[in-house]
């Protein structure tokens, strides 16, 4: 995300949502009236029908929101991982998020709205009859006026199971929401219990990236392997900086702070450097985690992402590192 390219301009959107986040907070998502696997019960998008008549009223931080009860044509610019999860695939999406490894066979169908938050004139193009953003300024207003509209600020949702219940409720698949979380905790459950086995219990995780000219640390729900770390697999960060990391969720790191970020173990996301670079390098090079070979290097395309099903994938994915050699 921090990279010079697509890293720099995700980085920039989600800082401004996080900063909208805690200006919102108070404003949850309210349904009250209303596996790492696909939902074998997956729907296909079909156009708008006039017989659909039935609706719901969502509370959201943008006050009361009419939207269908069962919505099939649904336009998301986040979100993308739950829908898949509960069987339904957007007929929609941004080009940034249909590149996630995790999610590409589900969203082979699925049109290009744009590149990180989509082109408005493809979304009207594509009738929708409801759209889900992250944003809750910039386009909110524009997107409504296109079909009902839910906004749900970035960061709002900080696990599987608030992303699905909600989006259970949201799309009326409870049920569906229910299996796929049973099965989530079944198998997160099974790595965590793999990694107890062989880490030890003071050991610390850092989640770092290597851009090209800055390092950044993350907390446990702004992607590159927090969720999965942090949350499923329940490892800690260092303690001198666990409380900061985790109220900021991400930190630029000048070379003089690094060694204090850098835990027993090390999840690092970087396109291009390898543990051997790391072993030549003066700084990186007196870290435990370098010396012990106790650093996962992955890129950027499978690190960013932290929905449901890429965050079950990568948990396993990390247990599997962990207990490989143990």
């Amino acid at each position: 995300m921090f990279k010079q390219s697509k890293s720099v301009t995700v980085a920039y959107l989600m800082l401004c949502l996080a900063l909208l986040l805690s200006a919102c907070t108070s404003h949850a998502p309210n349904l009250q009236a209303p596996s790492g696997k696909q939902s074998s019960s997956a729907t296909t998008s079909a156009p708008p029908s006039s017989a659909q008549t039935k609706t719901k009223v969502i509370s959201t931080i943008n006050g009361d929101i009419e939207i269908p009860d069962h919505p099939n044509r649904i336009v998301a610019d986040q979100y993308l991982g739950s829908f898949i999860a509960l069987g339904v695939i957007p007929i929609g999406a941004p080009g940034l998020h249909r590149q996630n490894p995790y999610l590409a066979e589900a969203l082979k169908a699925v049109e290009d709205t744009g590149d990180v938050t989509g082109s408005l004139e493809k979304v009207v193009e594509l009738q929708p009859d409801l759209i889900v953003t992250g944003d809750t300024q910039n386009r909110y207003e524009s997107l409504s006026k296109i079909a009902p509209t839910i906004s749900i600020p970035y960061g709002n949702l900080k696990n599987a199971h608030e992303e699905l219940t909600y989006f259970g409720k949201l799309l009326g698949r409870e049920k569906e929401a229910e299996a796929w979380l049973a099965d989530y905790d079944q198998r997160i459950a099974a790595a965590k219990e793999k990694v107890k086995k062989v880490i030890p219990e003071n050991a610390t995780f850092s989640i770092l990236e290597s851009a090209e000219k800055n390092t950044y640390a993350y907390g446990e729900n702004f992607g590159r392997g927090g969720q999965a770390v942090y949350q499923a697999l329940g490892l800690k960060p260092p303690a001198a900086v666990a409380k900061d990391i985790f109220e900021k969720q991400w930190a630029e790191l000048s070379n003089e702070l690094l060694p204090k970020y850098a835990g027993d173990y090390i999840i690092l996301t970087s396109n291009d450097r390898t543990i051997e670079d790391l072993k030549a390098d003066p700084i990186w090079s007196t870290f435990d985690a370098v010396k012990n070979n106790r650093v996962y290097i992955w890129k950027e395309e499978r690190s960013w992402y932290y929905d449901p099903i890429a965050v079950l994938s990568q948990t396993e994915e990390i247990a599997a590192w962990l207990t490989k050699e143990q």
